[in-house]
């Protein structure tokens, strides 16, 4: 095996632009300020890519107006979105079954609080973005954690785990793609996943942030795709990662039970704010100018993750990993590694290279592993 020179995209300059440390690392960057001069920031999921032409055009004519209130309820983003998610299989979505939110996560806790009541099992597959755990924790339920198995190839759900987690439990969040394992959860395995939801009678909150971030051919599926479960799901998404937007703050629960979402915003009545008047813009060009860009990124981030895996297997051979299908987030093990008990210390000080402990995502699991972010505008250095 032969590592490439470079990532396979050639595109990058003239896409891009020429992108340096010393441009990333502006004073507002929480990615390039928070561990400080010299270090390669792979730990938060942020790009390093500019925001598409499309959307900073929008959000400069939009400033030339006035930043009163939003509306609010934008009907031509609802619409935009509406039709993006019949192509996903969640068709008829009605409009009072949508719900703005700041992000993704202020949905996640709101879903925890409204679907749930303090001592109740909420189920979750881990290792899981940590604010799964944070959500359930803070609000007083208990984590029904079963452990995702590592096999061959890729990650797969242990069902015997799952469903003794599921017994007693009230709510399963499902991460989907899953972070930060990077599997996108294929027809097989949802349907299994719908089949225990019902058999259990379990509500279901489905974070599907990272959807358009994927490296498969088949187009994807949300888990409320099938109608038996609609009525108990409650979506949540964004645009923030797909075309890397994370500072202008905007999310959605979406449900086709209208009651369901009402439920939910009865439990949390003033707590949630709402999105800006820039963020409803820039969702919205995204969602009808923002497809090349995106398809450009998507691309680009292929490249970065097929020369981060040759890397790897020539290398450093010894690192447990298995290839992302979506998401630019890389779930690395590096127990062999003789520093393996403080890891993330170790490459921060040693290698100057700063990511995301892997216990925040799994607490029990002692393998040491550690997320890294491959969504860099050149190959992520590999000094371990």
């Amino acid at each position: 095996m032969t590592i490439p020179d470079s990532t396979p995209s050639d595109f990058s300059h003239e896409f891009f632009g020429s992108l340096d440390p010393q441009a990333l690392a502006h004073p507002d960057s929480i990615k390039w300020q928070h561990y400080g001069e010299g270090v390669i920031p792979m730990w938060i999921a942020d790009m390093d890519f500019p925001v598409a032409p499309p959307i900073l055009r929008a959000l400069e004519d939009r400033l030339t107006r006035g930043l009163g209130y939003p509306l609010g309820r934008d009907d031509r983003l609802i619409a935009d979105l509406q039709t993006k998610w019949a192509s996903q299989g969640l068709t008829d979505v009605p409009a009072d079954g949508i719900h703005f939110t700041p992000s993704v996560v202020p949905g996640l806790y709101a879903g925890v609080h409204g679907l749930t009541e303090p001592g109740d099992r909420v189920v979750t597959m881990t290792p899981i973005y940590h604010p799964f755990h944070l959500a359930i924790n803070d609000l007083g339920r208990e984590v029904a954690a079963a452990p995702l198995r590592e096999g061959d190839t890729r990650w797969e759900i242990d069902w015997d785990a799952l469903e003794r987690a599921a017994e007693g439990a009230r709510l399963l969040m499902l991460c989907h793609p899953h972070n930060p394992c990077g599997r996108v959860w294929d027809a097989d395995e949802l349907a299994r996943l719908r089949e225990l939801v019902l058999a259990h009678d379990l509500y279901v909150i489905s974070d599907e942030l990272h959807a358009d971030l994927r490296f498969t051919d088949a187009p994807f599926e949300a888990f409320a795709a099938d109608p038996r479960v609609r009525d108990r799901t409650l979506t949540v998404t964004g645009p923030c990662k797909a075309f890397n937007t994370a500072g202008l703050g905007i999310g959605v629960m979406v449900t086709h039970d209208p009651e369901l979402l009402a439920r939910v915003q009865r439990r949390v009545a003033g707590l949630g704010g709402h999105p800006s008047a820039l963020s409803f813009t820039m969702w919205r060009v995204a969602l009808e100018d923002g497809g090349p860009w995106l398809a450009r990124t998507v691309e680009y981030l292929r490249g970065n993750r097929d020369f981060m895996t040759a890397f790897l297997r020539e290398r450093l051979p010894w690192v447990r990993f298995t290839v992302p299908e979506a998401t630019y987030l890389a779930w690395l093990d590096l127990r062999e590694h003789p520093e393996a008990g403080r890891i993330q210390e170790f490459l921060l000080e040693e290698a100057k290279v700063a990511v995301h402990n892997g216990p925040t995502f799994a607490p029990a699991n002692r393998a040491r592993p550690i997320r890294a972010s491959f969504a860099s505008t050149s190959p992520p250095a590999g000094p371990f």
